[in-house]
């Protein structure tokens, strides 16, 4: 996880960008600035429903600790998952429960600069999250 930077190093250097098309290519930096996920992951069972681009979400377990790959064919999308991981990567299921993704997101700035259509694909990643998270939870 020391590979990525945290949520808050995120929104530290969002709040220094004015414009949103800063924003978006710095979103975009941090997808391109992700470790690829392995092909072999790439499978219906990963595959995200209700996102307009083709989306990848491999969770995995760590003892107490869940974690994730993500990978999608958007430039965008692949930088919000950049952004998930450091929202929701290397916590408990309790703790990744716990997080308002709205707020998060508001905090980004991003809820307001996403298209609709990318707006309900960030939505279909984070209930994925959630649900993986409320089954590992059980």
């Amino acid at each position: 996880m020391a590979d990525r930077p945290s949520f808050d190093d995120i929104a530290d250097d969002m709040a220094f960008l004015d414009e949103w098309e800063d924003r978006y290519r710095y979103v975009i930096d941090l997808g391109r600035a992700m470790a690829p996920m392995d092909e072999a992951l790439k499978t219906a069972a990963t595959r995200v429903d209700g996102c307009a681009s083709q989306v990848w979400i491999a969770p995995r377990r760590e003892g107490e600790v869940i974690d994730f790959e993500g990978d999608s064919d958007a430039m965008i999308v692949r930088g919000l998952i950049a952004v998930l991981r450091a929202l929701y990567g290397g916590r408990t299921a309790d703790e990744i429960l716990a997080v308002d993704a709205q707020a998060a997101f508001a905090r980004l700035g991003l809820d307001q600069a996403l298209s609709a259509q990318r707006s309900n694909g960030l939505r279909a990643m984070v209930a994925r999250l959630r649900e993986t998270a409320a089954r590992l939870a059980a």
